[in-house]
């Protein structure tokens, strides 16, 4: 039965609490998928979201599993023949929940405070699932059926760099073939800016690891003569940025692209003053911000980053007077399009090793290399989904970039068949993805909730499928 889409919307706020509630109960589900933390948590947020996947009316649902990695949920809802299907794609797994003493309330205890909801995995990514499943339930209970073939796969492994994925793929191409795919895993300019984004950097990260002994060597016995290698890694680390914190690594520049004029008109349209960003990115009142005057959010989009994730040498806790026999960090640069993240690991391990002091011995271990992702906005589908954020937001959508990176996109999409992919923003810039204190801000998890309800019908129009309808 063909429905208005705001009757479905009208349904979903007057079941907030109901749809509220199953976001809070994934939440409650440690699911880190990194090594080192319980893989049961993972499995766990697996069954437990498939369980929610039947409760709200999807169909052959299955926790699908491979050797060695982390479970999938699937389902899907197939009764609109001649409709175009979407494969809707979010992940159930979740960052390590970081330093407790910073946490407000606990990281795996949703607690709502002053509009927003508080918990590991609130904005990354378990709110997609309910924006789903909230959604489809919605139209199902209104309607009893949907103006769209719709498909889910809720991935397990996206915080480690979805190391999976590919092979999963190839297992199930027929199971996961669609028309489209959406991604609800970015994020939105600002508080109450709906946003698609058009652009992704990729990562090339790795841990370093610099030796100088056999064993720790007491630091009065044995100081002066002894190189240290807390000292050496600092060098190394030291010398991969100038003073305006722009990368000296030779090459790393050469296949970075301007914005396009359609890129910079968007940046050039954002308002972005200084005294928000700092309050949006949490940085201190005299630390300075780098980049000699360019836009902020351009560089963040279209620029190649540094950064340095951990390191290590002994521990708070366990220090002591010594001179360590090792040293570790765990560093990254996130690429732009046009940039290969193997050349750009292949450079940054060269520099790294010619500025390594004293002879140290240094290692590189666990490489993450994920492309970056770049598409075009003029596909109707785009269109469709512009249409339905503002319907439910009640604003015009930003296309923007993403300084983060989503490394499966690009493969997962030609494993498909090269179909389009939207990837739709869901935290705003407080949500404090990966950081302590993580939320999602509940006035935009609904709103993001009735878009996702209005792009159902606005994805079914015959116009963006020439060929599609019988």
């Amino acid at each position: 039965m063909t429905i208005p889409s705001q009757r479905a919307v009208d349904y979903i706020l007057s079941n907030q609490e109901q749809y509220l509630a199953d976001l809070k109960e994934l939440v409650r589900i440690p699911s880190v998928s990194f090594d080192g933390f319980d893989p049961r948590h993972v499995d766990h947020a697996a069954v437990a979201v498939a369980s929610l996947l039947k409760l709200r009316g999807f169909e052959n649902v299955d926790v699908l599993r491979l050797p060695g990695a982390h479970p999938y949920a699937y389902g899907d809802w197939l009764h609109a023949p001649g409709a175009p299907t979407l494969l809707l794609y979010a992940h159930h797994d979740v960052q390590p929940p970081g330093r407790p003493e910073l946490w407000t309330s606990p990281a795996f205890e949703p607690t709502q405070r002053s509009g927003r909801l508080y918990g590991r995995g609130t904005a990354d990514n378990k709110a997609a699932i309910t924006v789903y499943t909230s959604a489809v339930a919605a139209h199902l209970k209104i309607a009893g059926d949907l103006p769209v073939n719709v498909k889910v796969i809720i991935e397990g492994e996206e915080e480690i760099g979805s190391r999976s994925l590919e092979r999963f793929t190839k297992k199930h191409r027929r199971k996961l073939s669609a028309d489209a795919i959406v991604i609800h895993d970015t994020g939105i300019y600002d508080t109450g800016s709906p946003s698609i984004t058009t652009s992704l950097r990729g990562l090339a990260a790795m841990d370093v690891t610099v030796r100088t002994a056999e064993k720790p060597a007491h630091s009065g016995v044995w100081g002066g003569p002894l190189p240290d290698p807390v000292q050496a890694l600092s060098k190394m680390i030291a010398s991969l940025t100038g003073p305006d914190g722009r990368m000296t690594i030779p090459g790393i520049y050469d296949r970075v692209r301007v914005p396009s004029k359609a890129e910079q008109a968007s940046l050039d349209s954002l308002r972005c003053d200084e005294k928000t960003f700092r309050a949006q990115s949490g940085l201190l009142p005299k630390s300075r911000l780098l980049g000699n005057g360019k836009h902020l959010f351009g560089k963040i989009w279209y620029e190649p980053a540094l950064s340095v994730n951990a390191i290590q040498a002994s521990s708070r806790k366990e220090w002591a007077n010594i001179i360590n026999d090792s040293a570790w960090c765990h560093l990254g640069i996130r690429t732009v399009p046009n940039m290969s993240p193997a050349d750009t690991a292949k450079r940054l391990k060269a520099h790294l090793l010619a500025n390594a002091p004293w002879g140290v011995k240094v290692e590189f271990s666990s490489e993450n290399l994920n492309p970056a992702w770049r598409t075009d906005a003029d596909n109707p589908l785009f269109c469709a989904a512009a249409r339905s954020l503002e319907k439910g937001y009640g604003r015009k959508p930003v296309l923007m970039g993403c300084g983060g990176s989503i490394g499966f996109v690009e493969p997962f999409a030609k494993a498909l068949g090269g179909v389009p992919v939207i990837l739709i923003g869901l935290g705003d810039p407080y949500a404090n993805h990966h950081g302590e204190n993580e939320s999602m801000h509940l006035g935009d998890y609904f709103k993001a909730v009735a878009s996702m309800a209005h792009f159902l019908r606005e994805a079914a129009d015959p116009g963006l499928w020439p060929g599609k309808r019988p």
